[in-house]
């Protein structure tokens, strides 16, 4: 995307989040990544009349091959945590999510963005009032559930225990002390009790495994009891390959918290694709947990919603065609939202 077309989009956000004069405004940023999400971000803010700066990270020092989510890189630099704990946004363009940082950050009531999509993916998917009012609808009817059912054609039947957890939205944008977002972004979500989550999931092809970023092709039937994963296998007359992957994946961690069962929730952005993998391949599926109509379960840790599982093992996996019940009242109809409120006012 060209950089004037860049800052535009990023000056755009800026207003949503409420950025004013006498703000100060911090991009993180981590070696080499994402220069130019500074550079925009910094011009933008620069045009509200807010103080901006650019923290820069070192690269990490050596890659595990595996997507392990908690390590902020400001875990040896306490300074850098104090400086951030100071201002009043942080644009977060290496994803601190689930770290005990960006909770630190978050505590001393600064907002914080995080945004590390595509340029063209955060142009087309810019987050609106209208927007966020129907995900904050959606919010308000899952904060009153006692339980959530989720069912399937394929044969999930899988039920979860509300009410231990707080519910949490996101919208694209934040202008709340000590909220956090990410850009783009359009879906609810609570965490079922640490012991409270029961049945079975039966992924279909098509559905998505992030962070694989990969589409599901063979069948996969996942037995939970108590809160955990027991028992992950091929379906009928699958070759049991998505099955070996994620069972092997999970296994590589070595901690068991990484059966657990972490957030739960539906999408409701009608201009996200469910195809979009196929479109931004070097982003992280934000769109693909924000599609119109997607049930989305988490595996892994829980302390984004206070919960007291920390694992690095984490994985997102929104589902086509599921139906999602609160407290026996139908939610989600088979990939199609049932709360008028909840709809897009002109139709999909």
């Amino acid at each position: 995307m060209d950089q004037n077309l860049f800052n535009d989009i990023c000056l755009q956000q800026l207003r949503l989040s409420g950025v004013h004069e006498g703000e100060t405004v911090v991009v993180l940023t981590r070696g080499g990544e994402r220069a130019a999400y500074a550079d925009a971000f910094l011009w933008a803010a620069q045009q509200l009349g807010a103080a901006a700066f650019h923290m820069r990270l070192p690269s990490p020092a050596s890659a595990s091959g595996a997507w392990a989510v908690g390590d902020s890189g400001l875990g040896n630099i306490p300074k850098a945590v104090e400086a951030l704990k100071g201002v009043d946004m942080v644009v977060d363009c290496t994803f601190l999510l689930f770290s005990k940082e960006q909770f630190a950050i978050q505590d001393a009531g600064v907002r914080i963005l995080t945004a590390v999509e595509p340029p063209e993916l955060l142009a087309r998917l810019m987050p609106t009032k209208e927007l966020r009012e129907r995900v904050e609808i959606g919010a308000e009817l899952l904060a009153k559930a006692s339980t959530m059912r989720i069912t399937s054609p394929a044969g999930t039947d899988v039920t979860y225990k509300l009410g231990m957890y707080p519910t949490l939205s996101e919208y694209g944008y934040t202008d709340t002390p000590g909220r956090w977002d990410h850009w783009p972004a359009a879906f609810v979500f609570t965490g079922g009790a640490d012991d409270g989550v029961d049945g079975k999931i039966v992924l279909s092809p098509g559905d998505v495994l992030l962070p694989f970023n990969t589409y599901v092709q063979t069948p996969v039937e996942i037995t939970i009891e108590e809160g955990f994963i027991r028992d992950i296998r091929g379906g009928a007359g699958s070759s049991g390959l998505d099955a070996d992957l994620l069972r092997s994946y999970i296994e590589s961690f070595d901690d068991p918290r990484g059966y657990g069962m972490s957030h739960v929730g539906w999408g409701l952005d009608e201009r996200a694709h469910w195809h979009g993998l196929t479109q931004f391949p070097g982003g992280m599926g934000m769109e693909l947990r924000s599609f119109y109509g997607n049930v989305m379960f988490s595996i892994g840790p829980n302390n984004e919603l206070g919960g007291p599982n920390d694992t690095a093992c984490h994985f997102d996996i929104p589902m086509r065609g599921n139906s999602l019940y609160l407290d026996d009242e139908l939610i989600v109809d088979a990939g199609e939202l049932t709360v008028a409120e909840m709809r897009p006012a002109g139709g999909r």
